[in-house]
């Protein structure tokens, strides 16, 4: 394979991993606080994902033109999705908090097939797409970027560095990593945590939905788009380590480049077998993850 080949899969895979770090970062969010893996989160990317598919259909009806019905109908379809994780959490998790972790696991699968069957009897098994012009690569020598994916890169990087400076900077992120150290402590100096919750699902919703909108315009939109990379978002979140925000990009980021390098080695429709490798090999490794911390239990 020629140094051009790798460059473009390498570019393909850093795309693909900024996609990815989205869901990731909303699954290491709700585990790092609510401490179960939220398996609905795939569900939430495909539902955001036909969500703007609708809104910009819709706006586009009315005579908007150029960017803004698509920008529009992401954001539309953030705060749908926001607004649903809420109300998830509060019929759903929040009785469930004080069960055990697989009751919350389980409930999350649950919630996934219902939404998944929902979407299917809503919408049917027809692949969807977003109404885009069409463009041209810009070709550097063989090396091919396409301006949709520099779009797509640029979008998932800019809601990521939102993210991060609202955590580090802003008052309610400050708080809400300080619950996710230590929820007992955090409670017993008066942080209250139920608002809190309410801001963490919400954030998890709409990043989700954000990245299923993404990845809608990097492929198709269907039933099973959200499912399909709920597992490479798995890897990720593993990879750089459970709880760990910044660990999480950075493990989309690995598990992306990683996945499509591996394309010429076993095709594209095994990649996803890399991802779960990929996963194995980390929790026999370094089951704590890149940035992960260590905890000694006695």
């Amino acid at each position: 394979m020629s140094l051009v080949q790798l460059a473009n899969l390498a570019i393909n895979g850093l795309v693909e991993g900024a996609v990815i770090a989205l869901p990731a970062l909303a699954l290491t969010l709700v585990m790092g606080i609510a401490r179960f893996p939220n398996a609905a989160t795939g569900d939430w990317m495909t539902l955001g994902a036909y969500a703007a598919v609708a809104a910009q259909a819709a706006l586009l009806g009315t005579g908007m033109a150029g960017a803004g019905p698509m920008v529009a109908a992401t954001l539309l379809a953030a705060l749908f999705c926001a607004a649903l994780s809420v109300v998830a959490y509060e019929l759903i998790f929040k009785r469930l908090s004080r069960s055990a972790m697989v009751a919350s696991l389980l409930a999350s699968i649950g919630l996934a097939f219902l939404v998944r069957s929902l979407i299917t009897l809503a919408m049917g098994h027809e692949q969807r797409t977003f109404a885009l012009p069409l463009v041209r690569a810009a070709n550097f020598g063989g090396v091919r970027v396409l301006p949709t994916d520099l779009a797509i890169a640029g979008v998932a990087l800019a809601v990521l560095a939102a993210v991060f400076v609202w955590l580090h900077y802003g008052r309610s992120g400050r708080l809400l990593r300080a619950l996710a150290d230590n929820p007992e402590l955090a409670r017993l100096s008066g942080i209250r945590s139920r608002r809190l919750m309410w801001l963490l699902w919400a954030l998890a919703g709409a990043l989700s939905a954000t990245g299923g909108v993404l990845l809608g315009v990097k492929s198709v939109v269907m039933p099973e788009l959200g499912w399909e990379l709920l597992l490479p978002a798995f890897a990720a979140m593993v990879l750089g380590g459970i709880g760990s925000p910044i660990g999480a990009v950075v493990g989309a980021l690995l598990t992306g480049v990683v996945q499509e390098l591996s394309v010429p080695l076993v095709g594209p429709s095994y990649k996803i077998a890399v991802a779960f490798a990929l996963l194995l090999v980390t929790l026999l490794l370094r089951p704590a993850g890149l940035f992960g911390r260590v905890e000694l239990v006695r």
